[in-house]
């Protein structure tokens, strides 16, 4: 399955100087949780809601009097319309991103978020890996600090392996 069989087209977007109440109007309005940031036709970055959340509540900052270029995430990772949904996948494991924007030709056509993917492997028939979502949703959602320092995930009770009760 193609990028562009699951993507959305034409997301909304923001520039850098966008200040943040107007990128959480956006963000609502649309109900979206990622904003690509555009600047002279170029994609520069990506705002997500969460980066948004983390900014206000770590700097005591009024979101009308700061700016998307202030907290904007600026490596951006990106996938093609025209990519296979796995090699999509590859690429947010890798970069532990829940969301890609999609470009072609060096223009921003859509965004392709997990969401998106999970939604359509749901389906009995679906051309997309049941496991290949779930290895990436694991990936993404795999604590950044190292394994030594991050807390488990798993219920120490819980078995090693998955019991399939019928």
């Amino acid at each position: 399955m193609k990028v562009r069989e699951v993507m959305t087209g034409n997301p909304k977007c923001c520039g850098p100087d966008t200040n943040l109440a107007e990128a959480i109007e956006l963000m609502w309005t649309n109900d979206c949780g990622v904003l690509p940031v555009m600047e002279d036709g170029k994609l520069t970055g990506v705002l997500t809601d969460r980066d948004v959340c983390i900014a206000v509540g770590t700097r005591n900052c009024r979101p009308s009097d700061t700016t998307v270029k202030d907290v904007a995430t600026r490596t951006v990772h990106t996938c093609a319309p025209d990519d296979d949904v796995d090699t999509a996948m590859a690429i947010m494991r890798r970069a532990q991103v829940r969301r890609l924007p999609v470009t072609e030709d060096g223009k921003l056509v859509g965004i392709l978020a997990l969401n998106d993917v999970i939604l359509v492997a749901a389906h009995k028939y679906a051309p997309v890996d049941a496991e290949g979502v779930m290895n990436t949703m694991r990936a993404v959602s795999e604590h950044r600090n190292p394994k030594s320092e991050a807390p488990s995930v798993t219920p120490s009770h819980w078995p090693a392996t998955p019991v399939v009760v019928a």
